[in-house]
């Protein structure tokens, strides 16, 4: 803390008054700090000191006033470094009322210390925790935006030294100046003093003066001064009676200055917080209100009359034992700030944002009612929790649909993604392909019970009547409410497990609706909610209304798409046909539709024999994946497998004039594919001649009996089918031993969001290595299961054939 020139002021006082090497003002801490310093033999501001050779710090633990003559041999303080290193030979030091501090005083040469010595030291002492009490409140103010003069200006502090018995009044120049004397002026007696004084405060005065000789205690008063200008002055005096050795009080000294610029900041303090749209009030460490302004009297329902000296927690009893006590009580014992937000109960009803600071005299208080910003945030929380509700059953279905776990799948995600946000646990039912309701899904928000749930769910639809919630909401579409379920379903329940089952469980109430799209029911959702927790509100049902719309839009689109996809499947399967059986091959083949529907329809193969005997193969993938796709499939195919057959011409020649064809016939459509025809070459060493063309599609495979595997590809692939008709096709030419296997498929396999395809080609050619020595058939089932476990996002086809040895 910054002790400020008013203090320093003091500590130079010190010097003057009683003449030591030093003064000093130490705070202490975890070191000694010295806050001011003053005197011919003073360090500088700042310096520290570890605690074992602080003498203040004896003086804060001691709690009065350590007088020492002789601090060699003083055992208090004998030991302490600064005496050991003759620095200090006699100390006197006064602790700071409200501070781990002390002001004290000392010099290198051993000394004798009056009472009057201590009672000056002791009146500074005062003056000097007075002074630091105004600076940490006026730190405080500026830290709280409180930006009004509420600190004294102190730089008019005067001392004064009254000789009661020859009445002789010694006043400094700054007291000459507070009071208006020039010095040759000034008559130096008591009454100069009393001439001075408002007319209204002169008995008051003399009162105090009498008092402090009577009972040689000290004082703290205030009063006005009339300047011979008519000016009017306030002025702060605090001062303390001498005794002599008799107990008689001989002097009276002490400080004083102008307050009067305190004053006017009290009265502007005051007038601010009169008239600030917050709520203020203060309170002592005792807890009683010491000051309340209107805006606090409104929003507390009580008048300052009222309050004013009443104790907090006897006005405000549900405040004990709230975050309002244990707030106040933590600022008022640790000396920090605390800002919180707190609800207090009727008659109030109403939720406060508040700030305390903690002071010496007891707490600040400033708070504001943000009740209506509480409703609206909570009104906003609750929109931003339905809006991530909906999107993560938006979510939950799609994923669950996409994944292909069906309608009972979703539904199962669907219970997880409500529970608990909207009930404690649910039950899911679908309509299914027989035209009844069946419970497919169930989850409970405790672990424990998901058994007993799941079991209730089996068992209840058997178990319920016709006047059964959810029969009501099957029946109209509409959302039923339940607001007692032992009433409406535990005690009608028959005997059994299906009742031990409820009674588990235990329901307070329910919600039941149906899931409606089209016009159609397709099942159906019943939400519960524990007796400890309150019935759903409008405006969660209306949420849930939200939900099972979504539920059921998705359900019905889902089904379509499931429709979709198996028209496609079956159209697609309906143009593959079964591979032929040559003497020198055998061929296998393989169609697996995509998870998606969207994504069925455009892949097919062929296998057949020309009329000289040599083998085709062929594979290709239409762009699209639809109805539309598979139709066009199934005239490429068939125009390719017409042109191959009639012609008898190579696999180049037999897609050339496949380009054509299309263009001729207006077949528009984009695709690629890949042709190969295996000659016997020399049936006796069994060799077999490759020829093969590719427009666009991925490379073939090839096994040889050494276990090799080659990639048949060009360096520059020729144009898929569809983009120019006059395009020149290349055609290759390679041999193949007896025992080799030849593998044809669709870009499905080695491509997809999670496999790019250069990769996929690359993990294909390791699988071949690795399980090429298995029967065709079990190969590619291999090659399936490993390349695309959960499915392809695009439908696949594959083609093998391998030459028999």
């Amino acid at each position: 803390m910054a002790a400020g020139p008013v203090v320093q002021r003091l500590a130079d006082l010190a010097v003057r008054l009683l003449g030591p090497d030093v003064a000093q003002v130490s705070l202490i801490g975890e070191v000694q700090t010295a806050a001011v310093v003053s005197g011919p033999g003073a360090g500088r501001p700042g310096t520290e000191l570890p605690l074992a050779a602080s003498l203040c710090a004896v003086t804060v633990e001691l709690g009065q006033p350590l007088v020492v003559r002789d601090a060699a041999v003083d055992p208090r303080v004998a030991d302490r470094l600064p005496i050991s290193a003759g620095e200090v030979g006699a100390y006197l030091g006064v602790p700071l009322d409200g501070w781990q501090g002390a002001l004290c005083v000392f010099g290198a040469a051993p000394r004798d210390w009056t009472d009057r010595d201590v009672a000056v030291l002791e009146l500074l002492a005062e003056c000097v925790a007075a002074e630091l009490r105004l600076a940490e409140v006026s730190a405080e103010s500026e830290a709280a935006g409180w930006r009004w003069a509420l600190a004294i200006d102190a730089a008019e502090i005067g001392s004064f030294d009254w000789d009661a018995v020859g009445d002789q009044l010694t006043w400094d120049d700054r007291l000459l100046a507070v009071y208006g004397w020039d010095r040759p002026a000034f008559p130096g007696t008591l009454s100069a003093l009393i001439e001075r004084l408002h007319p209204d405060d002169a008995e008051g005065v003399r009162a105090t003066i009498s008092t402090a000789l009577t009972t040689g205690e000290g004082f703290d008063q205030e009063h006005r001064v009339r300047l011979p200008s008519g000016e009017v002055r306030w002025v702060r005096a605090r001062g303390r009676a001498v005794l002599d050795d008799a107990g008689t009080a001989v002097r009276v000294v002490g400080v004083a200055h102008d307050s009067t610029q305190r004053r006017r900041a009290e009265t502007q303090v005051s007038r601010v917080l009169e008239s600030m749209p917050a709520a203020f009030f203060s309170l002592g460490r005792d807890w009683a209100f010491t000051y309340v302004n209107v805006e606090a009297e409104r929003l507390l329902g009580s008048g300052r009359e009222v309050l004013l000296g009443g104790d907090l927690w006897e006005f405000f009893p549900d405040a004990v034992g709230s975050d309002f006590e244990v707030h106040y009580r933590q600022a008022m014992e640790s000396g920090e700030p605390s800002v919180f937000q707190a609800w207090y109960p009727p008659p109030l009803d109403s939720w406060y944002e508040v700030r305390a600071w903690p002071s010496a005299e007891g707490l600040s208080v400033y708070f504001l009612d943000i009740s209506e910003r509480r409703r609206a945030e909570e009104a906003t929380r609750r929109d931003a929790e339905r809006l991530a509700l909906l999107a993560r059953v938006s979510d939950t279905l799609s994923t669950a649909l996409i994944d292909r776990r069906g309608a009972s799948g979703a539904l199962q995600e669907l219970t997880q993604a409500v529970v608990p946000g909207l009930c404690d646990w649910a039950i899911a039912s679908l309509v299914e392909e027989d035209g009844r309701l069946h419970d497919v899904a169930s989850w409970h928000r405790d672990p424990a019970a998901r058994p007993v749930a799941a079991s209730y769910a089996r068992l209840r639809l058997a178990a319920l009547t016709n006047t059964a919630p959810i029969v009501a909401a099957l029946a109209t579409g509409e959302l039923t409410v339940v607001p007692d379920m032992a009433a409406a379903v535990g005690n009608v329940l028959p005997a059994g497990e299906v009742r031990e089952a409820y009674w588990t469980l235990d329901p307070g109430t329910a919600v039941a609706l149906a899931l409606v799209a089209r016009g159609r029911v397709l099942g159906a959702m019943t939400l519960y909610r524990g007796r400890d927790r309150a019935p759903m509100d409008a405006r969660e049902r209306e949420l849930l209304r939200e939900v099972a719309d979504r539920v059921a839009v998705a359900l019905d689109s889902a089904a379509l798409q499931e429709q979709q996809r198996r028209m496609a499947e079956e159209l697609q399967r309906s143009l593959l046909t079964d591979p032929p059986e040559p003497e020198h091959a055998e061929i296998a083949v393989r169609y697996v539709p995509a998870v998606q529907a969207a994504q069925v329809g455009g892949d097919w193969y062929d296998a057949f024999l020309q009329p000289g005997g040599a083998t085709v193969v062929a594979i290709g993938d239409v762009v699209g994946h639809d109805t539309v796709a598979a139709a066009a499939m199934g005239q490429l195919r068939s125009l390719l497998r017409g042109i191959a057959y009639s012609s008898g011409g190579g696999p180049a020649a037999v897609l050339s004039d496949l380009d054509l064809a299309m263009e001729g016939l207006q077949v528009r459509t984009l695709a690629t594919a890949a042709v190969a025809r295996l000659e016997q070459v020399d049936q006796v060493r069994g060799e077999t001649r490759l020829r093969w063309s590719n427009a666009g599609h991925p490379p073939l495979l090839v096994h040889t009996p050494d276990g090799r595997v080659e990639v048949l590809a060009t360096e520059r692939a020729d144009l898929m089918l569809g983009v120019e008709p006059t395009t020149s096709r290349r055609e290759q030419v390679t041999v193949l031993d007896p025992g080799s296997t030849v593998l044809l498929y669709t870009d499905g396999l080695v491509e997809g969001s999670d496999l790019p395809l250069d990769d996929g080609v690359a993990r294909l050619v390791g699988l071949l290595a690795e399980l090429g020595e298995l029967p065709l058939e079990e190969l590619l089932d291999a090659i399936v299961a490993r390349l695309r476990p959960q499915g392809s996002e695009d439908d696949v086809a594959l083609v093998a054939v391998r030459l028999r040895c």
